[in-house]
Protein backbone atom coordinates (compact mmCIF):
# COMPACT_ATOMS: atom_id res chain seq x y z
CA UNK A 1 0.00 0.00 0.00
CA UNK A 2 1.83 3.02 -1.25
CA UNK A 3 1.35 7.03 -0.39
CA UNK A 4 -1.09 7.65 -2.48
CA UNK A 5 -3.47 5.05 -0.95
CA UNK A 6 -3.05 6.24 2.41
CA UNK A 7 -3.82 9.98 1.21
CA UNK A 8 -7.01 8.59 -0.60
CA UNK A 9 -8.05 6.90 2.85
CA UNK A 10 -7.93 9.57 3.92
CA UNK A 11 -9.45 11.55 2.23
CA UNK A 12 -12.00 9.04 2.05
CA UNK A 13 -12.80 9.68 5.61
CA UNK A 14 -12.60 13.40 5.28
CA UNK A 15 -15.72 13.15 2.87
CA UNK A 16 -17.31 10.43 4.61
CA UNK A 17 -17.08 12.55 8.02
CA UNK A 18 -18.50 15.92 5.88
CA UNK A 19 -21.46 14.03 3.82
CA UNK A 20 -22.44 12.59 7.78
CA UNK A 21 -22.51 16.16 8.81
CA UNK A 22 -24.45 17.54 5.52
CA UNK A 23 -26.40 14.80 5.80
CA UNK A 24 -27.20 15.13 9.59
CA UNK A 25 -27.55 19.09 9.41
CA UNK A 26 -30.38 18.53 6.67
CA UNK A 27 -32.21 15.88 8.22
CA UNK A 28 -32.57 17.80 11.19
CA UNK A 29 -33.58 20.83 9.15
CA UNK A 30 -36.39 18.55 7.09
CA UNK A 31 -37.61 16.46 10.23
CA UNK A 32 -37.40 19.94 12.18
CA UNK A 33 -41.74 20.07 13.40
CA UNK A 34 -41.19 15.85 13.58
CA UNK A 35 -38.85 16.50 16.14
CA UNK A 36 -41.02 18.91 17.77
CA UNK A 37 -43.57 16.75 18.23
CA UNK A 38 -41.86 13.48 18.94
CA UNK A 39 -40.05 15.31 21.95
CA UNK A 40 -43.32 16.53 23.28
CA UNK A 41 -44.51 12.72 23.17
CA UNK A 42 -41.81 12.41 25.60
CA UNK A 43 -43.03 10.19 28.88
CA UNK A 44 -41.38 8.60 31.94
CA UNK A 45 -42.23 5.38 29.62
CA UNK A 46 -38.59 3.88 28.97
CA UNK A 47 -40.41 1.37 25.99
CA UNK A 48 -41.85 4.94 24.53
CA UNK A 49 -38.36 6.34 25.18
CA UNK A 50 -36.76 3.58 23.38
CA UNK A 51 -38.82 4.06 20.08
CA UNK A 52 -38.61 7.52 20.49
CA UNK A 53 -34.68 7.61 20.83
CA UNK A 54 -34.42 5.58 17.10
CA UNK A 55 -36.52 7.56 15.73
CA UNK A 56 -34.58 10.68 16.67
CA UNK A 57 -31.79 9.53 16.06
CA UNK A 58 -32.06 8.41 12.37
CA UNK A 59 -33.64 12.10 11.94
CA UNK A 60 -30.13 13.80 13.24
CA UNK A 61 -27.80 10.45 12.01
CA UNK A 62 -25.72 10.92 14.85
CA UNK A 63 -26.47 9.00 18.64
CA UNK A 64 -23.86 11.03 20.04
CA UNK A 65 -25.63 14.55 18.95
CA UNK A 66 -28.71 13.06 21.14
CA UNK A 67 -27.12 12.41 23.86
CA UNK A 68 -25.43 15.81 23.69
CA UNK A 69 -28.94 17.23 22.91
CA UNK A 70 -30.38 15.49 26.02
CA UNK A 71 -27.48 17.03 28.71
CA UNK A 72 -28.95 20.12 27.38
CA UNK A 73 -32.64 19.66 27.85
CA UNK A 74 -32.25 18.10 31.34
CA UNK A 75 -29.75 20.96 32.06
CA UNK A 76 -33.03 23.59 30.76
CA UNK A 77 -35.12 21.20 33.19
CA UNK A 78 -37.01 20.51 30.28
CA UNK A 79 -36.66 16.53 31.08
CA UNK A 80 -35.63 14.93 33.99
CA UNK A 81 -33.20 11.85 34.26
CA UNK A 82 -35.81 9.13 33.94
CA UNK A 83 -37.20 9.97 30.78
CA UNK A 84 -33.41 10.07 28.99
CA UNK A 85 -32.67 6.21 29.68
CA UNK A 86 -35.06 4.49 27.26
CA UNK A 87 -34.05 7.31 24.76
CA UNK A 88 -30.35 6.71 25.19
CA UNK A 89 -31.01 2.98 24.58
CA UNK A 90 -33.12 3.89 21.33
CA UNK A 91 -30.12 6.00 19.97
CA UNK A 92 -28.01 2.91 20.42
CA UNK A 93 -30.30 1.19 17.94
CA UNK A 94 -31.01 4.50 15.69
CA UNK A 95 -27.32 4.73 14.65
CA UNK A 96 -27.08 0.89 12.86
CA UNK A 97 -29.06 2.25 10.24
CA UNK A 98 -26.28 3.98 8.23
CA UNK A 99 -24.15 0.85 8.75
CA UNK A 100 -27.39 -1.15 6.90
CA UNK A 101 -27.37 1.62 4.35
CA UNK A 102 -23.79 1.11 3.87
CA UNK A 103 -23.64 -2.65 4.09
CA UNK A 104 -24.66 -1.96 0.21
CA UNK A 105 -21.67 -1.36 -1.10
CA UNK A 106 -20.43 -4.95 -0.47
CA UNK A 107 -23.54 -5.98 -2.76
CA UNK A 108 -22.20 -8.18 -6.15
CA UNK A 109 -25.10 -9.41 -8.13
CA UNK A 110 -25.65 -9.64 -12.34
CA UNK A 111 -28.81 -8.53 -11.50
CA UNK A 112 -29.47 -5.04 -13.25
CA UNK A 113 -32.64 -4.20 -10.74
CA UNK A 114 -30.32 -5.51 -7.61
CA UNK A 115 -27.16 -4.15 -8.54
CA UNK A 116 -29.10 -0.63 -8.55
CA UNK A 117 -28.98 -1.01 -4.85
CA UNK A 118 -25.41 -0.66 -4.71
CA UNK A 119 -24.69 3.17 -3.31
CA UNK A 120 -22.13 3.46 -6.31
CA UNK A 121 -24.54 2.79 -8.65
CA UNK A 122 -27.38 5.14 -7.14
CA UNK A 123 -25.31 8.06 -5.38
CA UNK A 124 -24.64 9.73 -8.25
CA UNK A 125 -28.29 9.94 -9.05
CA UNK A 126 -29.57 10.93 -6.04
CA UNK A 127 -26.22 13.83 -5.83
CA UNK A 128 -27.72 14.81 -9.75
CA UNK A 129 -31.48 15.00 -8.05
CA UNK A 130 -29.81 17.01 -5.20
CA UNK A 131 -28.21 19.46 -6.93
CA UNK A 132 -31.26 20.30 -9.27
CA UNK A 133 -33.12 20.80 -5.98
CA UNK A 134 -30.94 22.83 -4.64
CA UNK A 135 -30.73 25.31 -7.28
CA UNK A 136 -33.87 25.53 -8.92
CA UNK A 137 -36.04 24.41 -5.92
CA UNK A 138 -38.05 27.77 -4.81
CA UNK A 139 -39.17 26.05 -1.51
CA UNK A 140 -36.81 25.96 1.17
CA UNK A 141 -37.99 22.33 2.09
CA UNK A 142 -37.31 21.30 -1.19
CA UNK A 143 -33.31 22.75 -1.24
CA UNK A 144 -33.18 20.66 2.43
CA UNK A 145 -34.43 17.88 0.63
CA UNK A 146 -31.44 18.30 -2.31
CA UNK A 147 -29.05 18.68 1.06
CA UNK A 148 -29.94 15.40 2.22
CA UNK A 149 -29.45 13.32 -1.44
CA UNK A 150 -25.81 15.28 -1.83
CA UNK A 151 -24.97 14.54 1.66
CA UNK A 152 -25.99 11.42 1.35
CA UNK A 153 -23.85 11.30 -2.07
CA UNK A 154 -20.30 12.70 -0.76
CA UNK A 155 -20.66 10.06 2.43
CA UNK A 156 -21.45 7.19 -0.13
CA UNK A 157 -18.29 8.50 -2.38
CA UNK A 158 -16.03 8.64 0.64
CA UNK A 159 -17.10 5.19 1.44
CA UNK A 160 -16.53 3.97 -2.33
CA UNK A 161 -12.85 5.46 -2.40
CA UNK A 162 -11.94 4.67 1.24
CA UNK A 163 -12.92 0.81 0.02
CA UNK A 164 -11.06 1.10 -3.49
CA UNK A 165 -8.15 2.28 -1.62
CA UNK A 166 -8.01 -0.22 0.82
CA UNK A 167 -8.77 -3.47 -1.45
CA UNK A 168 -4.91 -3.32 -2.08
CA UNK A 169 -4.02 -4.51 1.15
CA UNK A 170 -5.47 -8.06 0.53
CA UNK A 171 -2.38 -8.56 -0.94
CA UNK A 172 -0.11 -7.17 1.69
CA UNK A 173 0.96 -9.68 3.83
CA UNK A 174 2.48 -7.29 6.60
CA UNK A 175 -1.48 -6.20 6.72
CA UNK A 176 -2.43 -9.94 7.05
CA UNK A 177 0.23 -10.12 9.78
CA UNK A 178 -1.03 -7.27 11.62
CA UNK A 179 -4.39 -8.50 12.05
CA UNK A 180 -3.45 -11.18 14.53
CA UNK A 181 -2.91 -8.90 17.18
CA UNK A 182 -6.50 -7.19 16.72
CA UNK A 183 -7.94 -10.78 17.02
CA UNK A 184 -7.14 -10.53 21.10
CA UNK A 185 -11.03 -9.30 21.92
CA UNK A 186 -9.74 -6.70 24.76
CA UNK A 187 -7.14 -5.08 22.13
CA UNK A 188 -9.61 -4.96 19.71
CA UNK A 189 -12.37 -3.10 22.19
CA UNK A 190 -9.86 -0.90 22.65
CA UNK A 191 -9.22 -0.06 19.19
CA UNK A 192 -12.85 0.18 18.64
CA UNK A 193 -12.87 3.10 21.60
CA UNK A 194 -10.05 4.93 20.28
CA UNK A 195 -10.83 4.93 16.28
CA UNK A 196 -14.52 5.87 17.47
CA UNK A 197 -13.56 8.31 20.41
CA UNK A 198 -11.26 10.84 17.99
CA UNK A 199 -13.64 10.88 14.91
CA UNK A 200 -16.32 10.89 17.45
CA UNK A 201 -18.76 9.05 15.09
CA UNK A 202 -19.61 5.46 15.33
CA UNK A 203 -21.50 5.28 11.79
CA UNK A 204 -18.42 6.35 10.27
CA UNK A 205 -16.12 3.61 12.18
CA UNK A 206 -18.57 1.51 11.61
CA UNK A 207 -18.22 2.71 8.05
CA UNK A 208 -13.90 1.98 8.54
CA UNK A 209 -14.32 -1.17 9.20
CA UNK A 210 -17.00 -2.54 6.53
CA UNK A 211 -14.42 -0.59 3.83
CA UNK A 212 -11.52 -2.75 5.22
CA UNK A 213 -13.79 -5.88 5.13
CA UNK A 214 -14.08 -5.69 1.86
CA UNK A 215 -10.49 -6.90 1.71
CA UNK A 216 -11.39 -10.45 2.67
CA UNK A 217 -8.62 -10.39 5.45
CA UNK A 218 -11.22 -8.98 8.38
CA UNK A 219 -12.58 -12.14 10.40
CA UNK A 220 -15.68 -12.25 12.94
CA UNK A 221 -13.26 -12.50 15.51
CA UNK A 222 -11.74 -9.51 14.53
CA UNK A 223 -14.03 -7.50 13.98
CA UNK A 224 -16.68 -8.27 16.54
CA UNK A 225 -14.80 -6.95 19.41
CA UNK A 226 -14.07 -3.74 17.55
CA UNK A 227 -18.15 -3.39 17.26
CA UNK A 228 -18.65 -3.32 20.67
CA UNK A 229 -15.57 -0.96 21.35
CA UNK A 230 -17.43 1.43 18.87
CA UNK A 231 -20.29 1.92 21.59
CA UNK A 232 -17.94 2.97 23.77
CA UNK A 233 -16.13 5.44 21.87
CA UNK A 234 -19.18 7.06 20.65
CA UNK A 235 -19.59 8.30 24.40
CA UNK A 236 -16.82 10.69 24.57
CA UNK A 237 -18.89 13.46 22.47
CA UNK A 238 -21.85 13.36 25.58
CA UNK A 239 -18.79 12.94 28.59
CA UNK A 240 -17.17 16.36 26.49
CA UNK A 241 -20.74 18.13 26.79
CA UNK A 242 -20.99 17.72 30.32
CA UNK A 243 -18.42 20.21 31.20
CA UNK A 244 -19.65 22.97 32.93
CA UNK A 245 -23.40 21.62 33.42
CA UNK A 246 -25.39 20.56 36.22
CA UNK A 247 -24.87 17.51 38.07
CA UNK A 248 -28.45 16.19 36.89
CA UNK A 249 -27.31 16.72 33.18
CA UNK A 250 -23.90 14.84 33.97
CA UNK A 251 -25.97 12.11 34.73
CA UNK A 252 -27.15 11.50 31.12
CA UNK A 253 -23.97 11.15 29.94
CA UNK A 254 -23.09 8.57 33.16
CA UNK A 255 -26.25 6.49 31.89
CA UNK A 256 -25.13 6.57 28.40
CA UNK A 257 -21.49 5.17 29.75
CA UNK A 258 -23.22 2.62 31.94
CA UNK A 259 -25.23 1.20 29.66
CA UNK A 260 -22.46 0.92 26.78
CA UNK A 261 -19.90 -0.75 29.08
CA UNK A 262 -22.28 -2.91 30.58
CA UNK A 263 -23.59 -3.70 27.52
CA UNK A 264 -19.76 -4.59 26.01
CA UNK A 265 -18.80 -6.28 29.53
CA UNK A 266 -22.08 -8.49 28.77
CA UNK A 267 -21.13 -8.94 25.09
CA UNK A 268 -17.67 -9.55 25.63
CA UNK A 269 -18.33 -12.24 27.84
CA UNK A 270 -20.80 -14.27 25.90
CA UNK A 271 -17.56 -13.70 23.28
CA UNK A 272 -15.58 -15.06 25.39
CA UNK A 273 -17.53 -18.38 25.79
CA UNK A 274 -18.08 -18.65 22.43
CA UNK A 275 -14.75 -18.11 21.15
CA UNK A 276 -12.13 -19.25 23.58
CA UNK A 277 -14.48 -21.78 25.70
CA UNK A 278 -16.48 -23.60 22.86
CA UNK A 279 -13.90 -22.30 20.03
CA UNK A 280 -16.68 -22.09 17.30
CA UNK A 281 -14.91 -21.97 14.10
CA UNK A 282 -17.20 -19.13 12.49
CA UNK A 283 -14.35 -16.65 14.74
CA UNK A 284 -11.74 -17.65 11.68
CA UNK A 285 -14.00 -16.91 8.77
CA UNK A 286 -14.00 -13.67 6.97
CA UNK A 287 -16.80 -10.89 7.43
CA UNK A 288 -18.80 -9.01 5.29
CA UNK A 289 -20.53 -5.62 5.64
CA UNK A 290 -23.08 -6.85 5.49
CA UNK A 291 -23.13 -9.06 8.50
CA UNK A 292 -21.10 -6.12 9.94
CA UNK A 293 -24.05 -4.68 9.90
CA UNK A 294 -26.10 -7.15 10.83
CA UNK A 295 -23.93 -7.80 14.38
CA UNK A 296 -23.72 -4.11 15.26
CA UNK A 297 -28.19 -4.15 15.02
CA UNK A 298 -27.85 -7.60 16.45
CA UNK A 299 -25.75 -6.42 19.32
CA UNK A 300 -27.48 -3.04 20.15
CA UNK A 301 -30.67 -4.93 20.18
CA UNK A 302 -30.10 -7.70 22.31
CA UNK A 303 -28.26 -4.67 24.67
CA UNK A 304 -31.35 -3.16 24.99
CA UNK A 305 -33.36 -6.02 25.69
CA UNK A 306 -31.36 -7.01 28.24
CA UNK A 307 -31.32 -3.83 30.25
CA UNK A 308 -34.32 -2.07 29.14
CA UNK A 309 -35.91 -3.76 32.68
CA UNK A 310 -33.16 -2.26 34.50
CA UNK A 311 -33.54 1.13 33.63
CA UNK A 312 -34.33 2.49 37.26
CA UNK A 313 -31.20 0.51 38.04
CA UNK A 314 -29.41 2.56 35.40
CA UNK A 315 -30.66 6.03 37.08
CA UNK A 316 -29.66 4.89 40.34
CA UNK A 317 -25.99 4.41 39.20
CA UNK A 318 -26.38 7.74 37.93
CA UNK A 319 -27.29 9.02 41.11
CA UNK A 320 -24.40 7.51 43.04
CA UNK A 321 -21.42 8.30 40.85
CA UNK A 322 -22.83 12.27 40.52
CA UNK A 323 -23.89 13.35 43.52
CA UNK A 324 -26.93 15.86 44.10
CA UNK A 325 -25.21 20.01 44.66
CA UNK A 326 -28.68 21.35 44.53
CA UNK A 327 -27.12 23.30 41.38
CA UNK A 328 -30.10 25.03 39.40
CA UNK A 329 -31.31 24.66 35.92
CA UNK A 330 -29.90 26.85 33.76
CA UNK A 331 -33.27 29.05 31.50
CA UNK A 332 -32.19 27.93 28.07
CA UNK A 333 -28.96 25.47 27.72
CA UNK A 334 -26.54 26.53 24.33
CA UNK A 335 -26.65 22.81 23.92
CA UNK A 336 -29.54 22.58 22.21
CA UNK A 337 -28.30 24.78 19.34
CA UNK A 338 -26.82 22.14 17.76
CA UNK A 339 -30.39 20.91 17.18
CA UNK A 340 -32.20 24.64 16.05
CA UNK A 341 -36.18 22.95 15.64
CA UNK A 342 -35.45 21.63 19.00
CA UNK A 343 -33.95 24.79 20.13
CA UNK A 344 -36.80 27.34 18.89
CA UNK A 345 -39.63 25.26 20.04
CA UNK A 346 -38.22 25.68 23.56
CA UNK A 347 -36.67 28.71 23.15
CA UNK A 348 -40.29 29.26 22.20
CA UNK A 349 -42.23 27.73 25.74
CA UNK A 350 -39.64 29.44 27.68
CA UNK A 351 -41.07 32.67 26.30
CA UNK A 352 -44.64 31.12 27.12
CA UNK A 353 -43.00 31.46 30.74
CA UNK A 354 -41.90 34.73 30.57
CA UNK A 355 -45.19 36.46 29.45
CA UNK A 356 -46.41 34.03 32.26
CA UNK A 357 -44.61 35.78 35.03
CA UNK A 358 -44.22 39.12 33.58
CA UNK A 359 -48.57 38.91 33.64
CA UNK A 360 -48.80 37.57 37.26
CA UNK A 361 -46.42 40.58 38.47
CA UNK A 362 -48.73 42.96 36.55
CA UNK A 363 -52.17 41.52 38.12
CA UNK A 364 -50.25 41.24 41.60
CA UNK A 365 -49.15 45.02 41.22
CA UNK A 366 -52.81 46.24 40.43
CA UNK A 367 -54.17 44.19 43.65
CA UNK A 368 -51.70 46.55 45.32
CA UNK A 369 -54.30 49.40 44.49
CA UNK A 370 -56.28 49.94 47.60
CA UNK A 371 -55.15 46.82 49.33
CA UNK A 372 -51.18 48.13 49.78
CA UNK A 373 -48.68 45.31 51.36
CA UNK A 374 -45.19 45.52 51.28
CA UNK A 375 -44.26 42.28 51.34
CA UNK A 376 -46.35 41.93 48.00
CA UNK A 377 -44.52 44.91 46.42
CA UNK A 378 -40.99 42.65 47.37
CA UNK A 379 -42.70 39.89 45.69
CA UNK A 380 -43.71 42.27 42.07
CA UNK A 381 -39.96 43.71 42.42
CA UNK A 382 -38.72 39.94 42.30
CA UNK A 383 -40.87 38.87 39.83
CA UNK A 384 -39.57 41.82 37.35
CA UNK A 385 -36.09 41.05 38.31
CA UNK A 386 -36.87 37.42 37.25
CA UNK A 387 -38.45 38.70 34.01
CA UNK A 388 -35.71 40.73 32.91
CA UNK A 389 -32.99 37.28 33.70
CA UNK A 390 -35.05 35.68 31.65
CA UNK A 391 -35.38 38.43 28.80
CA UNK A 392 -32.01 38.43 28.89
CA UNK A 393 -31.55 34.98 28.61
CA UNK A 394 -34.09 34.09 25.47
CA UNK A 395 -32.53 37.36 23.98
CA UNK A 396 -28.67 36.10 23.61
CA UNK A 397 -29.95 32.49 22.86
CA UNK A 398 -31.96 33.70 20.43
CA UNK A 399 -29.14 36.32 18.82
CA UNK A 400 -27.32 32.49 18.58
CA UNK A 401 -29.90 30.67 17.52
CA UNK A 402 -30.91 33.22 14.53
CA UNK A 403 -27.18 32.37 12.89
CA UNK A 404 -27.96 28.71 12.76
CA UNK A 405 -28.90 27.06 9.44
CA UNK A 406 -33.02 27.02 10.29
CA UNK A 407 -36.20 26.64 8.18
CA UNK A 408 -37.59 29.56 6.79
CA UNK A 409 -40.68 28.72 9.17
CA UNK A 410 -38.38 28.51 12.36
CA UNK A 411 -36.61 31.80 10.97
CA UNK A 412 -39.96 33.62 11.64
CA UNK A 413 -40.42 32.11 14.93
CA UNK A 414 -37.04 33.41 16.04
CA UNK A 415 -38.26 36.70 14.77
CA UNK A 416 -41.08 37.24 16.14
CA UNK A 417 -40.31 35.67 19.65
CA UNK A 418 -37.07 38.46 19.72
CA UNK A 419 -39.90 41.25 19.31
CA UNK A 420 -42.70 39.73 21.78
CA UNK A 421 -40.41 38.99 24.46
CA UNK A 422 -39.65 42.99 24.46
CA UNK A 423 -43.31 43.81 25.21
CA UNK A 424 -43.64 41.38 27.59
CA UNK A 425 -40.44 42.94 29.21
CA UNK A 426 -42.17 46.05 29.34
CA UNK A 427 -45.28 44.44 30.76
CA UNK A 428 -43.09 43.26 34.00
CA UNK A 429 -41.20 47.08 34.18
CA UNK A 430 -44.74 49.09 33.97
CA UNK A 431 -45.91 46.10 37.18
CA UNK A 432 -43.65 47.89 39.46
CA UNK A 433 -44.16 51.71 38.11
CA UNK A 434 -47.81 50.55 39.09
CA UNK A 435 -46.26 49.05 42.27
CA UNK A 436 -45.16 52.55 43.34
CA UNK A 437 -48.47 54.27 42.51
CA UNK A 438 -50.18 51.89 44.32
CA UNK A 439 -47.80 53.07 47.66
CA UNK A 440 -48.86 56.80 46.90
CA UNK A 441 -52.56 55.77 46.72
CA UNK A 442 -52.02 54.02 50.11
CA UNK A 443 -50.70 57.30 51.77
CA UNK A 444 -54.19 59.16 50.32
CA UNK A 445 -57.03 59.46 52.64
CA UNK A 446 -58.84 58.28 49.79
CA UNK A 447 -61.43 55.92 50.42
CA UNK A 448 -59.79 52.60 49.66
CA UNK A 449 -62.71 50.31 49.19
CA UNK A 450 -65.23 52.84 46.98
CA UNK A 451 -61.47 53.06 44.32
CA UNK A 452 -61.34 48.94 44.62
CA UNK A 453 -64.85 48.79 43.39
CA UNK A 454 -64.27 51.52 40.48
CA UNK A 455 -61.57 49.87 39.22
CA UNK A 456 -63.38 46.43 39.84
CA UNK A 457 -64.82 46.39 36.29
CA UNK A 458 -61.65 47.13 33.93
CA UNK A 459 -59.25 45.29 36.59
CA UNK A 460 -61.74 42.19 35.35
CA UNK A 461 -61.37 43.20 31.55
CA UNK A 462 -57.60 43.10 31.74
CA UNK A 463 -57.42 39.78 33.29
CA UNK A 464 -59.55 38.59 31.10
CA UNK A 465 -57.33 40.42 28.66
CA UNK A 466 -54.04 38.39 30.29
CA UNK A 467 -55.48 34.93 30.32
CA UNK A 468 -56.73 35.29 26.59
CA UNK A 469 -53.40 36.24 25.51
CA UNK A 470 -51.31 33.46 27.08
CA UNK A 471 -53.71 31.17 25.27
CA UNK A 472 -53.58 32.88 21.73
CA UNK A 473 -49.75 32.85 22.64
CA UNK A 474 -48.74 29.29 23.68
CA UNK A 475 -50.80 28.04 21.17
CA UNK A 476 -50.37 30.27 18.07
CA UNK A 477 -54.04 30.70 17.69
CA UNK A 478 -55.00 33.20 15.51
CA UNK A 479 -58.63 33.31 16.08
CA UNK A 480 -57.93 33.58 19.68
CA UNK A 481 -55.47 36.53 19.05
CA UNK A 482 -57.96 38.62 17.41
CA UNK A 483 -60.35 37.88 20.25
CA UNK A 484 -57.44 39.36 21.94
CA UNK A 485 -56.90 42.76 19.60
CA UNK A 486 -60.96 43.22 20.18
CA UNK A 487 -60.65 43.16 23.81
CA UNK A 488 -57.95 45.80 23.93
CA UNK A 489 -59.47 47.93 21.71
CA UNK A 490 -62.67 48.07 23.83
CA UNK A 491 -60.33 48.28 27.06
CA UNK A 492 -59.03 51.04 25.56
CA UNK A 493 -61.76 52.81 25.01
CA UNK A 494 -62.84 52.15 28.58
CA UNK A 495 -59.50 53.49 29.54
CA UNK A 496 -60.28 56.56 28.01
CA UNK A 497 -64.13 57.08 29.45
CA UNK A 498 -62.28 56.75 32.29
CA UNK A 499 -60.15 59.34 32.05
CA UNK A 500 -62.42 62.25 31.08
CA UNK A 501 -64.87 60.75 34.32
CA UNK A 502 -61.59 61.49 36.27
CA UNK A 503 -61.15 64.91 34.83
CA UNK A 504 -64.77 65.89 35.42
CA UNK A 505 -64.87 64.86 38.51
CA UNK A 506 -61.68 67.00 39.32
CA UNK A 507 -63.25 70.04 37.71
CA UNK A 508 -67.03 69.67 39.99
CA UNK A 509 -64.19 68.98 42.88
CA UNK A 510 -65.56 65.29 43.68
CA UNK A 511 -61.88 64.50 43.32
CA UNK A 512 -58.63 65.71 44.84
CA UNK A 513 -55.73 67.02 42.37
CA UNK A 514 -53.24 64.62 44.24
CA UNK A 515 -55.31 61.50 43.95
CA UNK A 516 -56.51 62.36 40.04
CA UNK A 517 -52.39 62.39 39.37
CA UNK A 518 -52.25 58.85 41.05
CA UNK A 519 -55.72 57.95 38.93
CA UNK A 520 -54.19 59.59 35.84
CA UNK A 521 -50.50 57.50 36.14
CA UNK A 522 -52.84 53.71 37.07
CA UNK A 523 -54.80 54.42 33.54
CA UNK A 524 -51.95 55.23 31.63
CA UNK A 525 -49.36 52.76 32.50
CA UNK A 526 -52.65 50.17 32.08
CA UNK A 527 -53.23 51.80 28.26
CA UNK A 528 -49.38 51.32 27.83
CA UNK A 529 -49.94 47.91 29.04
CA UNK A 530 -53.04 47.09 26.69
CA UNK A 531 -50.39 48.34 23.89
CA UNK A 532 -47.89 46.13 24.36
CA UNK A 533 -50.21 43.21 24.85
CA UNK A 534 -51.73 44.03 21.15
CA UNK A 535 -48.33 44.24 19.68
CA UNK A 536 -47.78 40.79 21.09
CA UNK A 537 -51.33 39.69 20.18
CA UNK A 538 -50.55 41.46 16.19
CA UNK A 539 -47.09 38.73 16.46
CA UNK A 540 -49.00 35.93 16.52
CA UNK A 541 -52.09 37.01 13.22
CA UNK A 542 -49.15 38.04 11.27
Amino acid sequence: MGLNNIVVVIGGLAFFLFGMSVLSTALKKVAGKRLEVILEKMTDHPLKGLVLGAIITIAMQSSSALTVMLVGLVNSGIMNIAQTVGVIMGSNIGTTLTAWILSLSGLQTDNIFLSLLKPANFSPIMALIGVCLIMAAKEQRKKDLGQVLVGFAILMHGMEMMSDALSPLSEVPEFVDALTAFRNPFFGVLIGTLFTAIIQSSAASVGVLQALSLTGHITYGVAIPIIMGQNIGTCVTALLSTIGVSKNAKRVSVIHISFNLIGTAIGLVLYLMLDWGMKLPIFNEAIKPFEIAAFHSIFNIVTTLILLPFSKNLVNIAENVIKDDGRQEVFLDKRLLLTPAIAVKECKKKSALILQDAMTGYMSAISLIGDYDGDKRDNVKELEEKVDEMVESCNNFLIQLSSKDVSDSDSETIATTLHTIGDMERISDYSLNLSTVAKKIDQTDYDKKELKKSLKEMNTSLESLFENLALAYETDDISKANTVRIQSEELVDQIKKAKKSDLKKLRKGKMDAEMSVYMSDYLSISRRVVEHIQNIAEAIII
